[in-house]
């Protein structure tokens, strides 16, 4: 059983690309290059001592949902999360065209 969810509302600048990054609470990647960083165990708890970047590795539909499958660069930790509006529509397209896991 996973711990709750805990919100937390941060505005960060991306680690890959360098946008500055207005975050709602639920934002855990960068709307533009879709790049996350490995910060939680579970969401939202700041817990991982990792800290290494996340590079986007695929993206799929599910459940009428987009997902964004998620790859730690420094341990190799993988993260799903789900598609925000404001993202990179292009990139998301292309990360579902493309095979990389």
């Amino acid at each position: 059983m996973s711990a709750a969810f805990i919100r937390r509302q941060e505005d960060f600048v991306c680690g890959h690309c360098g946008k500055t990054v207005k975050g709602n609470g639920y934002t855990n990647h960068c709307p533009d290059c879709l790049y996350s960083k490995h910060v939680d165990v579970n969401p939202g708890d700041r817990a991982a001592e990792c800290g290494g970047l996340m590079r986007p590795v695929r993206g799929e539909l599910r459940k009428n949902e987009m997902i964004i499958t998620h790859e730690c660069l420094k341990c190799g930790y993988r993260k799903v999360n789900k598609a925000a509006p404001e993202d990179n529509f292009e990139l998301l397209l292309k990360l579902m065209q493309e095979e990389r896991l």
